[in-house]
């Protein structure tokens, strides 16, 4: 599998405001990939970069092998693009709607016929090609702006929020309909509904303040939330005194840890840390306390659900620090 998208050092900076501050990574072909975060976190402006919408500021973008600010007319050419509001016209009947991107997108009347026809059977919404876009429900809706974005047979489909709105089963059938059209192509699926990277997606990419914060496998975020990776771990000074800044920046430098949250100390010269990785870090951090002479006061593995995960991930240092004061103000109030 070849990479389809290149993301560098992506950077954007409205006014003294930073949208992005660097951030990279990489997608390969028929991955479906979760672009998750917070609302402000930098998703749509990653998303409008990618589908030349919006210029960076700096770093580089790939799409298909293609620049996406110095060939931008081939980069949209190679991505289907289906945004939270999906782009129908009320007045227009579906087919209508339908052969009108065509012409839009270049393809001539043969190709929109045939385009048509395969996109109406893959969207499930053959029966409804002759009814007016305005009556249709949102849920159907959503099903014609996915077939929009497929008519030109794109390798790469860009989704932003695409169940926002929906009832329970309609998200249930467009979640099918995204697994079923990953299948064939690159997928990048942008949410802040956690339940919807764990259903659809095979990796997730997780945003936060314009950084990203987290690149894992699916299975590895499954692990996390069953229970497996999120590790509580009380160390204590030795014989030679350590900040506690170093003592955490050590932590968070041990390969496959996501986060490293400073918890707070019932009694004074304790460090109790909240440590959330990818795998197994016990024993890296019992190395780590050996090397440093720090003493092991606790070390233990906690259950933790998809939500904690996000909430530790996208914490940041001033929203610790609060959290830590709230529990020693519940300690001494309670």
């Amino acid at each position: 599998m070849h990479t389809m998208i290149e993301v560098k050092e992506l950077r954007k900076q409205y006014g003294d405001f930073a949208a992005l501050k660097g951030v990279s990574f990489s997608i390969k072909q028929g991955e479906i990939v979760g672009f998750l975060g917070p609302n402000g976190a930098g998703k749509t402006t990653t998303m409008k970069i990618l589908t030349g919408f919006v210029a960076p500021s700096g770093g580089s973008a790939h799409v298909a092998g293609h620049d996406v600010v110095a060939e931008s007319l081939a980069v949209r050419a190679a991505i289907g693009y289906l945004p939270e509001a999906a782009p129908v016209y009320a007045d227009m009947r579906v087919a209508d709607y339908l052969d009108f991107v065509g012409q839009v997108r270049g393809l001539a009347a043969a190709e929109r016929a045939t385009g048509i026809e395969r996109v109406a059977h893959e969207c499930d919404i053959a029966d409804r090609l002759g009814q007016r876009v305005g009556t249709l429900s949102k849920g159907y809706k959503q099903r014609v702006g996915l077939a929009q974005a497929l008519l030109h047979q794109p390798p790469i489909l860009v989704l932003d929020e695409p169940t926002s709105g929906l009832d329970p089963n309609q998200i249930l059938a467009i979640r099918n309909l995204i697994r079923r059209i990953g299948q064939s192509r690159t997928v990048i699926l942008s949410t802040h509904i956690l339940q919807e990277v764990q259903a659809t997606c095979d990796r997730v990419l997780i945003l936060n303040r314009g950084e990203l914060v987290a690149d894992a496998g699916i299975d590895s975020v499954r692990e996390a939330i069953s229970g497996g990776n999120l590790f509580r771990a009380t160390l204590m000074e030795g014989p030679v005194r350590l900040p506690e800044a170093e003592v955490q920046r050590s932590l968070a430098a041990i390969p496959g840890v996501l986060r490293v949250s400073l918890q707070s100390a019932d009694v004074p010269g304790q460090l109790p840390y909240e440590v959330l990785a990818d795998r197994d870090v016990r024993a890296d951090i019992f190395r780590l306390a050996v090397e440093r002479g720090l003493v092991v006061l606790e070390l233990g593995r906690e259950k933790s659900s998809l939500e904690e995960v996000f909430r530790r991930l996208t914490l940041s240092p001033a929203d610790d620090h609060r959290d830590a004061h709230e529990q020693q103000e519940k300690s001494a109030h309670p």
